[in-house]
């Protein structure tokens, strides 16, 4: 079928069969709650890091999975010590407070926005009516934190274990000459006499694992943090030391590290806990459908898809047009930035066509018709910290099967930006806020 007459097709039938809704609160909840069932893990993206509509409707979903289906944790794209801080708010945990705000480095508007907001308050307000084993965890994924990472390591082994303490730093004595620029670690690699810092890493981590059962006596819940941020250390170490080598190493390096995070949430959590994973669209939909399977890149989508089998569930979203907060350059101001109009031969634009503005399409459980129109690979379109119009076709569009990454899709025609935290919002907050200035 040529390409327009496909677009055409898609459009058509679409507009048959998508589940309309006009408002966030009108989404159709139960049905989507049907579909995803039993699954113990649910995964839910988002087409940029910068979209209010995508933010605001995975936190409503995200409630609706903790009040309905007893999910028992949210773990995000972000950096484990930064949402620890989120963590310890919405637990009210009783631990040492954190010398940084969460969230404070670039791109801040990720996770520092009034969506992300309004959700941390809900959920601590969630948990404050409810015994605080059953309180409902929020944790981080990713693996930039290197360097708060270690610190947190050293400050919870000074308060329980100096001397595990002293032979900690002794072993990442070695990573603290590149504190202010990791990626220097990862230029010096370069360099065939080059002495890594692995070795006394890992020992680090293995005499943490080799005294947890000591070191629980302590606090339980503190010792899992140290033993995640300790798990990070050697992921991040790992992951500049190759940065330079290959790409596709340094990204598949980072969604190991986030499922591996993931499964540890999980066994912490107990043998049937569910858990909520927000991540991007390019994390969290099964790379084996997309142009990264060529490049030998592979995602957590597809490690949890290979692990879980159907007791995954994934929901991507999608727009057409609108703004987003974004940069130009890695490091650089944020911008609203006007989204371009979908491309042509695009999913976007077959969903524009349909003139729904706001949508479910069930991709599992969907229309037999739709779902072989959607199969065949086309454009889909990825924004992440970076937008780039001007190069928007080799930016930001890959060739993928949408029904062979996703579960559900949302669809948003137009969109607008999230709305970063500023003074003003944050005026009035306690001390322990992890969002405060």
């Amino acid at each position: 079928m040529h390409a327009s007459s496909a677009i055409t097709s898609i459009s058509k039938r679409l507009s048959q069969v998508a589940i309309p809704f006009d408002t966030l609160q009108d989404m159709p909840m139960d049905g989507l709650m049907r579909r995803i069932g039993n699954a113990r893990v649910v995964m839910i993206g988002e087409a940029s890091h910068g979209t209010s509509e995508f933010y605001a409707a995975r936190a409503r979903i995200t409630r609706q999975l903790i009040e309905r289906l007893h999910f028992d944790f949210v773990a995000i794209e972000g950096d484990w010590p930064d949402a620890s801080r989120v963590d310890h708010y919405v637990r009210d945990r009783r631990t040492p407070s954190s010398e940084w705000t969460a969230f404070a480095r670039f791109p801040t508007w990720m996770w520092r926005n009034d969506e992300v907001r309004l959700f941390v308050d809900w959920l601590r307000r969630w948990n404050l009516d409810r015994p605080e084993p059953g309180r409902v965890g929020f944790h981080g994924l990713d693996l930039y934190s290197l360097y708060l990472s270690l610190d947190e390591v050293l400050a919870y082994l000074r308060r329980h274990e100096p001397d595990l303490a002293k032979q900690a730093l002794a072993s990442y004595q070695c990573l603290l000459p590149y504190r202010d620029d990791p990626v220097n670690y990862a230029r010096t690699a370069l360099n065939p006499r080059f002495r890594s810092c692995e070795d006394d890493i890992l020992a680090t981590l293995a005499n943490l694992y080799q005294h947890r059962r000591e070191l629980a006596r302590h606090d339980g819940e503190s010792l899992f943090d140290a033993l995640q941020n300790a798990n990070l250390v050697a992921s991040a170490e790992e992951y500049y030391r190759t940065m330079f080598f290959s790409d596709a190493n340094a990204w598949n390096l980072r969604d190991t590290h986030m499922f591996s995070t993931l499964e540890r949430l999980l066994e912490h959590y107990g043998e049937n806990s569910r858990g909520i994973v927000w991540a991007h669209n390019s994390h969290v939909g099964d790379s084996d459908a997309t142009d990264m399977v060529r490049r030998g890149e592979y995602n957590i989508g597809r490690l949890a898809r290979a692990r879980y089998g159907d007791d995954l569930f994934s929901i991507g979203f999608g727009t057409h047009q609108g703004t987003v907060m974004a940069a130009s350059d890695w490091g650089g101001e944020a911008e609203v930035k006007s989204v371009n109009p979908s491309l042509a031969d695009s999913y976007e634009l077959a969903f524009h066509g349909s003139g729904v503005e706001r949508a479910l399409v069930p991709l599992r459980h969907g229309d037999g018709e739709l779902l072989h129109l959607l199969r065949p690979k086309r454009l889909q379109r990825a924004i992440g910290v970076i937008y780039r119009p001007e190069t928007e076709r080799h930016s930001h569009y890959y060739h993928a099967s949408l029904p062979q990454q996703f579960d559900e899709y949302i669809w948003f025609n137009e969109t607008r930006a999230v709305t970063p935290l500023n003074a003003k919002t944050l005026q009035g907050v306690p001390d322990t806020y992890p969002f405060g200035l």
